[in-house]
């Protein structure tokens, strides 16, 4: 196992990758189910930090593995075995998912996280044996992982209520991991290849909400439930998810990643990209449940439901991909400026209509500013 090359030219996703990243999404789908249910249940202060519990777990698994994979896939049968191995810990972490939300039994989670975790450990060590430039980095990943998750282990002896609140610590010592590794000398990642992946990823949780959503009117019309509140949302919905497929695409990122610190904290911050995501396709189905009356909760914190993970999103997009690309100062002030306007559109008469309806006319300015960012390669 060999570093691969950070300036090889058409380095795309693998096939093993595109795999990986659709059994990921499988846990994000349960994530946001259990999102929807429990908010339409009024029951949002008790799901909203289940949810970012185990969302952190399923996009940090992700993060470890993809920068891995950057700077040393080999594709043959001991990396793809390996790679299983994260799979199926990611499964089991999504069979766990339910307990975490109902009962805050972390126990499953935790060994699913485990065994993605062996899994990439061993690719570090096998990293440290094959690459003698990169040993001691990769060494220090290895004892930082091990290090992590015994402290992880012992995360579950503690008292059920204290272990939300050291949640927090025990993350910030997982993400320090990298840092510390990183610091004697730097893994070689592909800028392109990890902004393709995170792409791919991207898209995938919005096709999640899609679906989510659509399942959700499907059903109202099957029970004969349709009304004009219905079809507003669900037009509303399409025009939100096709506008932040459009505004996050809309800049190449790769250019962007040119140095550790600057990659750090736009990988970092994509945790709130795919959390906010994710996050909209369970308020989408939580809308469709209110206007059906389906749902216990109100108009408004239902709209708050979509409107909240958008305006995060737009926010977050706003920092990572526009400001950096220094555009033009007027149209990048929009981004802020929609976000709170969408935040507003809590309390409107059709909120997911208009919050569609705002980011659609945010893609109209971005495209009447200036001519289209050219296309990534790679």
């Amino acid at each position: 196992m060999v570093a691969r090359d950070p300036e090889e030219e058409h380095r795309p996703a693998t096939p093993l990758e595109l795999f990986f990243d659709l059994c990921f999404v499988a846990a994000v789908a349960q994530i946001s189910g259990e999102l929807h249910h429990y908010v339409a249940d009024d029951l949002a202060a008790h799901a909203l930090p289940g949810y970012l519990a185990v969302f952190f777990a399923i996009w940090w698994a992700w993060m470890n593995f993809t920068w891995f994979a950057s700077a040393y896939d080999t594709d043959d049968v001991p990396y793809r075995i390996a790679t299983f191995g994260v799979i199926t810990g990611a499964l089991i972490l999504a069979a766990g998912v339910t307990k975490a939300f109902e009962q805050h039994d972390y126990l499953i989670i935790t060994l699913g996280y485990t065994v993605m975790r062996v899994a990439l450990i061993s690719l570090w060590l096998r990293a440290a044996r094959s690459h003698p430039e990169g040993r001691t980095t990769a060494l220090r990943y290895a004892l930082g992982l091990v290090v992590v998750q015994a402290a992880w282990l012992c995360w579950l002896l503690v008292p059920p209520g204290l272990q939300l609140p050291l949640f927090a610590a025990f993350a910030v010592c997982d993400l320090a991991v990298p840092v510390w590794a990183e610091h004697l000398r730097r893994t070689p990642f592909h800028p392109h290849h990890i902004a393709e992946r995170y792409g791919l990823f991207t898209l995938i949780v919005l096709g999640e909400s899609v679906l989510g959503a659509t399942t959700a009117v499907r059903s109202a019309v099957d029970a004969n439930q349709a009304t004009w509140h219905l079809y507003a949302v669900a037009a509303g919905g399409l025009l939100t998810v096709f506008a932040m497929w459009w505004l996050y695409f809309a800049r190449p990122a790769a250019p962007l990643l040119v140095s550790l610190r600057v990659a750090f904290v736009w990988g970092y911050g994509h945790y709130l990209i795919f959390g906010s995501a994710a996050a909209v396709g369970a308020g989408l189905a939580i809308n469709v449940d209110q206007v059906t009356h389906h749902a216990a909760i109100d108009r408004v914190p239902a709209a708050a439901a979509v409107t909240l993970p958008v305006a995060l999103f737009l926010l977050t997009l706003w920092l990572l991909h526009v400001r950096p690309h220094q555009v033009n100062p007027g149209h990048s002030a929009l981004f802020p400026g929609t976000a709170l306007l969408v935040l507003a559109t809590t309390l409107a008469p059709a909120p997911v209509l208009v919050t569609g309806l705002l980011l659609t006319a945010l893609v109209a300015a971005g495209l009447l500013a200036g001519p289209r960012a050219p296309r990534a390669s790679g």
